[in-house]
């Protein structure tokens, strides 16, 4: 393999056919241990394209440019910044077509509703917040005593890692999605590291952001790409002196192996592990609508064929005809519907396993559970049960997230066992209680509702789990093991940018020093007033 690197205008790819890595501004071959491919899950055959296991040359590599580019990137204005990610996001959506079509060979998602109406323009959207929180600086919370002469603000912590998911390959895209927009927004550079299922998509997406890079004079280390490491090697990162913090979406197995390294180093690690996401439905909410809950579960359920980190993966209810009903009805809608196809066969084995595991625990597999036959990767629509009794004998055991088109039922005796149940859970990103539309649930809701808002990081009333809106009232995150810190969000501007910043207060500092917020008169045009003891901001001319 020829070691002279390309201009990062050319193709990404050498002469052999193999992907190129990004770093400090050029595709260059990767220092290699080998190679791999991913595979379209709706054939089972593998993509042509070859990409490499960067050895961990690549990555002191890149933690230099990073480096660099850290220190590049805090001399420039916020406007540079918040330029790069306008631009980016506008080569985005220019490229949907191309986008598109990647990601939909390698993950097998719809091209729509999922990838070009939904997906994708939550992509650039959530790139443009993030440049709108830039520019104002609001995010930064800039605090300004003058009578002290004491500013503080929170301003970029440095290199930041970015690990990617197999299940949004654009809205958590480690080079385009939630991560790259705060951590870029924040001031700090980012190496990605692709998801394995879906390392095109993500080299289509380090294209671009390297054209914006190029256009505007940007540091050239400012965004980087390797697409698969070694575990020592990916532990070693995220504990490396030069690195701020990491941002991680994925399996609790490996996400629990990188933020042990990255803790022991004393590096922050913002991971999302996983989540049952459980839905209490209450019995006077079953008696007045179980219809329309039956085809809320059953919508929210297998959307996107249950691979979502807020899929609804177990019910909570109290013994009653309706309830029984109510699991009958789930499944027979599950037994008919068709198994979509899984983002891999690492997924459906996954899958398979968890299920397998439920019923070896007590649970009753009510339908589904196999394989479906052929080369795609899918698994028949399952629906398990269990009592409430069997689940507080084993309540780690019937927490296991099959993550996937399954789910698992927990039928109580009563209103305490139900909220035992609840207080036994572990942390999860969301929690759901339906209850009557009158007042007939009032009195079991004031019983059990403290309890499950304490155990998520979003709380919902009548509604099901899986559209996580981004906006800056969004809380993605939650207590462990859903996420691994539960005061931050992964979704939401500006709160998500504060996971990769630093609050730095500076004391006695003469003005034409300070960054540009602190100053008496910033660059938005306004100034730092005490009122009353209450620092706030008003018209300079007021």
């Amino acid at each position: 393999m020829s070691t002279a690197t390309t201009t990062a205008k050319s193709a990404s790819t050498n002469t052999s056919g193999e992907a190129l890595i990004l770093i400090d501004g050029s595709w260059r071959p990767a220092t290699a241990s080998g190679t791999f491919s991913a595979t379209n899950p709706a054939t089972g055959i593998a993509i042509a394209d070859k990409y490499p296991i960067s050895t961990w040359s690549d990555i002191n590599a890149a933690l230099d440019a990073s480096v660099k580019a850290f220190e590049e990137l805090r001399c420039l204005p916020a406007e540079r910044i918040a330029s790069f990610l306008e631009l980016f996001a506008s080569k985005i959506e220019k490229s949907k077509d191309k986008l598109v079509a990647i990601a939909n060979e390698e993950t097998g998602l719809p091209v729509v509703p999922r990838l070009a109406d939904v997906e994708l323009p939550r992509t650039f959207n959530q790139l443009r917040a993030a440049a709108a929180a830039t520019r104002t600086g609001s995010w930064a919370q800039a605090t300004i005593d003058t009578k002290a002469n004491i500013r503080s603000v929170y301003e970029g912590l440095g290199p930041i890692c970015v690990f990617g998911p197999n299940n949004f390959p654009f809205a958590f895209n480690s080079l385009a999605g939630g991560d790259f927009a705060a951590a870029i927004a924040a001031g700090n550079p980012v190496i990605g590291k692709s998801n394995t299922s879906h390392p095109g998509t993500t080299r289509a997406f380090a294209e671009l952001a390297w054209e914006a890079i190029e256009e505007l004079d940007m540091p050239r280390g400012m965004v980087q790409l390797i697409y698969r490491t070694s575990h020592e090697d990916g532990e070693r990162l995220v504990s490396d002196i030069r690195v701020g913090a990491t941002g991680y979406t994925g399996s609790r197995h490996a996400g629990l192996k990188l933020y042990e390294a990255a803790s022991k180093a004393g590096k922050p690690f913002y991971a999302e592990l996983s989540s049952v996401n459980p839905v209490v439905i209450l019995p006077g909410a079953l008696k007045e609508r179980r219809a329309k809950l039956v085809e809320d579960y059953v919508a929210s359920g297998l959307a996107a064929v249950g691979q979502m980190c807020t899929s609804p993966g177990i019910v909570l209810l109290i013994e009653s005809p309706e309830a029984s009903s109510f699991v009958e009805e789930v499944s027979d809608k599950y037994k008919s519907a068709a198994a979509g196809t899984l983002l891999s066969r690492s997924v459906q084995q996954s899958l398979h396993r968890s299920v397998q595991s439920l019923v070896s625990f007590g649970a009753t597999l009510v339908t589904g559970g196999e394989v479906v036959p052929g080369d795609r990767c899918a698994l028949t629509n399952t629906i398990l049960k269990a009592t409430g009794k069997q689940f507080l004998e084993s309540p780690e055991k019937f927490q296991t997230e099959a993550f996937g088109n399954a789910a698992l039922m927990v039928v109580c005796s009563d209103l305490d066992e139900l909220h035992q149940i609840l207080r036994s859970l572990e942390g999860n990103l969301t929690g759901s209680i339906y209850s009557h539309t009158g007042n007939d649930d009032d009195a079991a809701y004031s019983v059990i509702s403290k309890t499950l808002v304490s155990k998520v990081g979003r709380f919902l009333n009548d509604k099901m789990p899986t559209g996580v809106a981004v906006t800056a009232a969004m809380n993605h995150g939650g207590p462990y093991p859903a996420t691994s810190h539960p005061g931050f969000t992964a979704v939401g501007i500006p709160g998500s940018m504060l996971r990769f910043a630093k609050l730095t207060s500076y004391d006695a500092v003469r003005q034409d020093r300070l960054p540009w917020l602190l100053t008496n008169k910033n660059a938005t045009g306004k100034t730092w007033r005490s009122i009353d003891g209450q620092w706030t901001v008003a018209d300079v001319a007021s």
